[in-house]
């Protein structure tokens, strides 16, 4: 088989092919507007997370929650001159190594708390908003497909892409499910959206300090992509790099956008909104009913009546946690501003 598209976009604009002949170039538009979007919520996340940790881990000297965030944006100035994949690789790398960390510190304090836990104190009822905005939690956590064309085509054996994917998926499936049980298991309905805030005072700094680096170094992938789209749809007639690093130009779109997440970040009161707003609009659109659309209309020909049911089957759902995702998150939003 040959490779015929390298990026979402591609995709995209094959599907849209003679849909706006006046407009050829309107869905990579369209979708390049949700990528930027989604990884710009993205960004916006990881300093509401990082302002946060900052502002309880020097709680008790009464430092304001101003000052943490702009202590964090200093930190992810840098950001700024990244111009290849390499560096923002290596962060990649210790944000997993810090995750991993954290990841074990609770799960093991849990499991030390293993003859206190009661499975009849799980609550069975669930709060229908609740539910939904969750839903939408869930779905940006999974989100990785603005990734996974350049990923695929970077592979030594692409035919061993699909293998990867369902592997990953599922070993992140496991975790997550894994994680989340254990802590309500251990905290009950007292289970808090930052779980460093159900730890003993004494465990508490080093996973502060943990996730701290961990919300740090996971903002320059998403930022990196971000300003990379944001330069070849704005200065597609301008090199993005100079002799000397990033031109001036490129420079000021990552000003923007490094400065968009920081507003976006003092406004946001809750990141677990903030979580279930983006996995509802972008989350939902681009990794449920887009890619259905996209399948639908290019392979429809070759597509069993089985298969075609399955994507109108995710196609419906995707819509519907989409339009009530956003309609919930929504309104707490506004409700805690």
């Amino acid at each position: 088989m040959v490779r015929v598209r390298r990026s979402y976009q591609d995709v995209v604009e094959a599907g849209c092919r003679g849909l706006w002949p006046n407009l050829p170039a309107l869905g990579g538009w369209l979708v390049n507007v949700a990528q930027v979007i989604e990884l710009l919520m993205t960004c916006t996340l990881y300093l509401v997370v990082s302002t946060s940790l900052l502002s309880d881990s020097l709680s008790g000297t009464a430092v304001p929650r101003s000052v943490c965030s702009l202590a964090s944006l200093a930190f992810l100035l840098p950001c700024l001159l990244l111009t290849d994949l390499r560096p923002v690789s290596t962060l990649s790398l210790l944000c997993s190594l810090a995750h991993i960390l954290i990841s074990l510190l609770v799960m093991l304090h849990c499991l030390s708390r293993a003859s206190s836990w009661s499975w009849s104190a799980l609550p069975l009822s669930v709060d229908p908003e609740d539910f939904i905005v969750s839903v939408g939690v869930i779905i940006f956590s999974y989100t990785s497909q603005i990734f996974l064309p350049p990923l695929e085509g970077s592979m030594r054996d692409r035919g061993q892409f699909n293998c990867m994917l369902g592997w990953t998926h599922a070993a992140a499936c496991i975790m997550k499910t894994l994680f989340s049980l254990l802590a309500v298991l251990t905290w009950g309905a007292e289970t808090s959206e930052v779980i460093t805030d159900n730890l003993p005072s004494d465990l508490r700094p080093l996973i502060n300090l943990s996730l701290l680096a961990k919300a740090l170094l996971s903002y320059p992938l998403p930022f990196y992509s971000a300003a990379e789209i944001l330069q070849s749809c704005l200065l597609r007639d301008v090199s993005s790099h100079s002799k000397h690093g990033v031109s001036r130009l490129a420079l000021l779109v990552r000003l923007a956008l490094l400065m968009t997440s920081y507003l976006l970040a003092l406004i946001v009161p809750r990141f677990s909104l903030l979580m279930g707003l983006t996995g509802s609009v972008t989350g939902a659109a681009m990794t449920l009913i887009l890619p259905c659309l996209l399948h639908l209309r290019l392979q429809w020909g070759r597509l069993t009546v089985e298969e075609r049911l399955i994507d109108l089957c995710i196609l419906s759902l995707g819509v519907i946690c989409s339009v009530s995702g956003v309609i919930c998150s929504v309104k707490r939003l506004v409700g805690g501003m």
